[in-house]
């Protein structure tokens, strides 16, 4: 059974608290283990998947836009919902059909949504297509109440000469692509009506996607843009800073929202953040707000980006304040795109995802998280870095029609499954804090960001034990698990020779966590070495075909010289690893307060329980 409990993340309690207001969970959600799914999942062999894996979590089923523009058009099969019959209400009844199925599993269903991005075309030689057609000819007044405009156009962003957004990215069945502006208020009544629908259907919670606003003039966003400048500056500020003399009667040639960080300026990124603080204000209102005041229990979270810490050109959140950062939401989804799906030994990329898992976990006060990697290949570690780090396994690509993949997937969350004490709630046990730098991203200082990328990676390659906090959201030195904080000014960091030592392969990653309802250390190692495929032309590294080119290398002993907490006496050691169904019991010994002992070898993930003494 899905078990709830509050979170004890002191430092952020303010941003998991919902507004009286709001209909809130009380309490977070937690999980372990998670399968996402855009296609296949209507292959027959899907059910028994879930049955072998038992997840708590299936991120499956399209209730959004992609559902009302293309599940009754001959595109349904297609990219990108892959939707298994063709039809509003056949393909409504077949997802209620599947969330029943899965609530018999215990497993709770989080349909994606589709917040915005509409494909169709509002006329043409065969009159409205898509969206257009959907909206003109089969709204459900009864189902989804009347109608908020005559004319779909309505809902659309639009440039500054007033003409709709749109693009042919996809042309999907040979059709464009609009985006309805989130701060519409006519929009957001079709996404509540869609919001409704899902819940009738039976789904647990959603995962909000194309969670974007592009440089729309709308009505909408103009007079909020200006409420929003009126509400953060005086008017001498607006003259002194932004030369805006007259707000209400100012022409904006722009209203940028992600741009080229090497073309911004102190007005650009006002925009920005009114474009993050304007889209999260629609989606506490459409999803927190009114979908919990249907579901109380209702998961919300958002499909968003992070790479390798863009900003500014990217990252749905990287100019939000901290009081609106992941506020109120279940867990959250960051994807990571192309960088960390692939290493390159040779040049010491590992091709791992910890610096963000990390960031991610203390920016959302202990949140359960999964990462999008993009990852079919090396299923194992992907798996792995997530546990280790309190992250859910797995975001994407979990390929149970391969059935070397299956097998492994299968091993891998059994053994999350037999342990979930272990990992259920569990927390980062760390000795050094490294401040992301969140105020100089919020100034544009991108060079703030790369040094934290490269202090972040040498801190990796040393064994370091580190947290990540966002830098204002940094404990104060009342914390007394965390030796010293790192700040991107220290980019030659001198360790504290206290600190524990892993004599380790720089293909290892280490890291550490105590249990929720257990008296024990553990640590987590996870071995990125591998035999590579060959790379690409022009020495690019290949991310593989499938599990078949994941090939792990097996890691040696690795001698652990372990600090122990004040007062902890060691009861027993023992390793564990999903490659084993027996776990090993280690010798150690202590010297003055450490522990040493040296792990097995092993071969992608290895557990190592430190068990104290009451």
């Amino acid at each position: 059974m899905i078990s709830l409990r509050i979170r004890a993340a002191a430092l952020v309690l303010s941003l998991t608290s919902l507004p009286d207001s709001t209909h809130a969970q009380e309490a977070p959600f937690e999980f372990t283990r998670m399968i996402a799914h855009w296609d296949e999942y209507g292959h027959a062999d899907y059910l028994p998947f879930v049955d072998d894996v038992q997840p708590q979590v299936a991120q499956v089923g399209f209730y959004g836009a992609h559902f009302w523009s293309l599940v009754h058009t001959p595109q349904f099969g297609g990219y990108p919902a892959h939707f298994p019959v063709r039809g509003l209400t056949e393909c409504s009844a077949w997802f209620r059909t599947l969330n029943g199925e899965l609530k018999k599993r215990k497993v709770r269903a989080v349909g994606h949504f589709n917040i915005e991005f509409l494909v169709g075309d509002p006329d043409g030689p065969m009159g409205p297509r898509g969206f257009f057609k959907w909206y003109r000819d089969h709204w459900d007044e009864k189902r989804l109440g009347p109608k908020p405009v005559k004319d779909p156009l309505d809902f659309l962003e639009k440039k500054a000469d007033g003409t709709p957004i749109v693009n042919r990215s996809y042309a999907i069945g040979g059709m464009s692509e609009y985006w309805a502006c989130l701060r519409n208020p006519h929009w957001q009544i079709v996404l509540k009506a869609w919001v409704k629908q899902g819940i009738a259907l039976g789904v647990d919670g959603y995962v909000i996607n194309y969670f974007y606003r592009h440089e729309c003039h709308c009505d909408h966003c103009q007079s909020a843009f200006r409420s929003y400048l009126s509400e953060r500056h005086s008017p001498a500020e607006l003259k002194k800073r932004f030369r805006i003399s007259d707000l209400a009667a100012h022409k904006f040639g722009t209203i940028v929202s992600w741009h080229d960080p090497k073309t911004t300026n102190p007005l650009k990124l006002e925009m920005l953040r009114f474009s993050q603080v304007s889209n999260k204000k629609a989606f506490d209102e459409v999803f927190l707000k009114f979908g919990r005041s249907l579901k109380p229990d209702l998961l919300v979270a958002q499909w968003n980006h992070l790479g390798n810490f863009v900003a500014i050109s990217g990252d749905e959140r990287c100019l939000l304040p901290a009081d609106l950062w992941a506020k109120d939401e279940s867990y959250l989804w960051y994807s990571t795109g192309d960088s960390a799906n692939k290493s390159d030994l040779e040049n010491r990329v590992l091709g791992d995802a910890v610096l963000q898992a990390r960031f991610i976990r203390g920016a959302s006060g202990d949140k359960p998280f999964t990462l999008g990697k993009y990852e079919s290949t090396r299923i194992r570690t992907t798996i792995a870095e997530l546990a280790a780090n309190g992250g859910t396994p797995m975001g994407f690509y979990a390929r149970f029609t391969d059935p070397e993949a299956r097998k492994e997937i299968v091993r891998y969350y059994q053994f999350l499954k037999r342990h979930e004490n272990l990992y259920q709630a569990n927390h980062s046990h760390a000795e050094v804090i490294l401040a992301y730098p969140r105020k100089r991203v919020h100034q544009g200082d991108l060079a703030a960001l790369e040094r934290f990328r490269t202090l972040g990676r040498k801190l990796l390659d040393r064994h370091v034990l580190f947290d990540i906090f966002p830098d204002d959201l940094v404990p104060t030195g009342r914390d007394k698990r965390h030796k010293m904080v790192f700040t991107v000014d220290e980019l030659s960091p001198v360790l504290p020779k206290t600190l524990s030592r892993f004599d380790a392969p720089f293909t290892v990653r280490v890291s550490a966590s105590r249990p929720a309802t257990r008296n024990e250390l553990d640590l987590h190692f996870v071995n990125y070495n591998r035999t590579e495929p060959p790379k690409r032309p022009g020495g690019k590294p290949s991310a593989g075909s499938g599990i078949r080119d994941e090939k792990p290398i097996p890691a040696p002993e690795i001698a652990v010289d372990l600090l122990l907490p004040p007062g902890a006496r060691v009861k027993e050691i023992v390793a564990i690893t999903p490659e084993d169904d027996h776990s090993t019991a280690l010798k150690w010994k202590m010297v003055e307060g450490r522990i040493q002992f040296s792990t097995p070898p092993f071969k992608v993930y290895a557990l190592v329980r430190v068990l104290l003494h009451s």
